[in-house]
């Protein structure tokens, strides 16, 4: 029989202008990063890092104006990390409210952080 209950909320990942760049942010407007040692499969951010550099929960799915693969990768532990073009991504505490980019160019835990860019729409 199928699972009881509605399925699991999935994260809505929208593009949105912040400084004059079209950036991804989660449905609450926080602005998402990479991290440069992640591999398409594999989180870098453990532990301590994971506590000042939150995982996106899986599974995504599109708001308006985002194109890209949006996917999911397995973390330790067996939780869903949403992915964006093969880039696993994360908020940062550093942003304390919707619409800040405190995180980008940051080096911390052994790599660079960068804010996760959305190409632009022609037209």
């Amino acid at each position: 029989p199928p699972a009881s209950g509605p399925p699991p909320e999935a994260t809505l990942l929208q593009a949105r202008t912040i400084d004059g760049v079209t950036v991804l942010t989660d449905d609450d407007g926080y602005t998402l990063y990479w991290f440069g040692p992640d591999t398409a499969e594999n989180s870098a951010c453990q532990g301590s890092c994971a506590r000042t550099w939150p995982p996106v929960t899986g599974p995504a799915t599109w708001g308006p104006g985002v194109t890209g693969t949006i996917g999911a990768i397995a973390r330790p532990g067996g939780s869903l990390q949403a992915t964006y073009d093969g880039h696993p991504l994360y908020t940062t505490t550093a942003d304390t409210g919707p619409g800040q980019t405190k995180g980008n160019g940051v080096w911390s835990h052994g790599g660079e952080w960068h804010e996760v860019t959305v190409p632009g729409r022609a037209g």
